[in-house]
């Protein structure tokens, strides 16, 4: 028994030594999973902030280990152990980034943003070559910090907006920099060679992710929709709301509204839930759009911005109403004030049947 599980023995220590890089990225994604739950929590944010620090202080290491800076016993063994550390801090803070920016904002909208931060996570696994993988290193940290600040600043600042933005990435370009010139004292022959590549790609970058938030394509983080209900209406009582909705049938129990609205009021609401951090107050709006049947586009019906305030645990409520609406495809869309996509919710109106029956829920 003890001989047939040496060789399982042996090809599992093979398998970890092969592949503990892939092991420790996926373990930063472990830690968020299991400890990441609000953007303005102290827990949450001591994590992210813990993950910045091993980024930078491996990342550091990782290049003396490679110079040799601890002689020929250490170096090694400091170059693969900051290896180490340096893919769990990139998998945490990138798993996390993908948390809370997933939770901000319409993926459809906001897809290309999530994408290039897919694309940093596999670039970490894939390029190889020593040359290439310094630019991706600095790019990869440079991607998490930019992250980790607009999540921050507003969070701390309780204010957002466009000079917000350009701010926390100033911040992050400050961070990369002071990082290139500690490199510079550990690889200056080396980082000398790749400084061009270096400067164009970073710079590339934080262009890149100007040009995303003015076409708002970054979502509006830290904002998130918590609940989205198109409603027979909503009726506000005391400190609460009554709203009343048509269940979706039993065998859809993945939806708990009904996707055809079944007009029976006279009126249309869109009931919300967005979550703001405890110091930030902002506006937002509700969007309502139709689809023209003829050239498939939408169409502006009505817009409604109101103030939300931070804080709530299930987030700031809200709601608008139409009366004047046709049979068809709509959207109600939840927005900030320079349009960047919080939430939408698509259903269909079809006014030739009443509803099966609707439920009343307070909220």
């Amino acid at each position: 028994m003890e001989d047939e599980r040496e060789p399982l023995l042996k090809r599992l220590r093979h398998t970890v030594r092969h592949h503990w890089l892939t092991l420790a990225f996926v373990g930063g994604f472990i830690t968020d999973f299991l400890l990441l739950n609000r953007v303005d929590d102290v827990v949450d944010n001591t994590i992210l902030s813990i993950y910045v620090v091993l980024a930078t202080v491996s990342l550091l290491l990782f290049y003396a280990g490679i110079a040799q800076r601890f002689g020929y016993t250490w170096s090694p063994r400091v170059q693969r152990g900051a290896s180490i550390v340096m893919q769990y801090a990139y998998g945490g803070l990138f798993s996390g980034m993908l948390i809370f920016y997933g939770k901000s904002g319409a993926l459809l909208s906001s897809w290309p943003f999530l994408l290039l931060i897919i694309a940093a996570i596999l670039g970490n696994e894939l390029i190889k070559n020593r040359g290439q993988q310094l630019v991706f290193n600095l790019f990869a940290y440079f991607v998490g910090l930019f992250s980790f600040t607009v999540l921050q600043v507003p969070v701390l600042s309780g204010h957002m907006g466009g000079w917000i933005f350009f701010g926390s990435g100033l911040l992050a370009l400050v961070g990369v920099y002071l990082v290139v010139q500690l490199l510079t004292f550990i690889i200056p022959n080396y980082l000398l060679l790749e400084m061009r590549k270096i400067v164009f790609v970073i710079l590339g970058t934080f262009v890149m992710f100007q040009g995303l938030y003015i076409t708002n394509i970054i979502p509006p983080i830290p904002l998130s929709l918590k609940e989205i209900t198109i409603a027979q209406s909503v009726v506000r009582v005391g400190s609460d709301y009554e709203v009343v909705y048509e269940p979706a049938p039993w065998w859809q129990f993945w939806v708990r509204v009904h996707e055809t609205f079944h007009p029976a009021t006279g009126s249309v609401a869109c009931f919300t839930r967005v979550f703001a951090p405890t110091k930030l107050a902002t506006e937002i709006q509700h969007v309502w759009e139709y689809k023209d049947p003829k050239t498939g586009k939408w169409v502006h019906h009505f817009s409604l911005p109101f103030p939300i305030v931070g804080g709530g645990e299930n987030g700031y409520r809200g709601f608008t109403a139409i009366s004047s609406y046709h049979d068809g495809t709509w959207r109600c869309r939840v927005t900030t004030k320079r349009g960047q996509v919080i939430g939408q919710q698509v259903f269909t109106i079809d006014s030739s049947e009443k509803p099966a029956r609707t439920e009343r829920q307070v909220e």
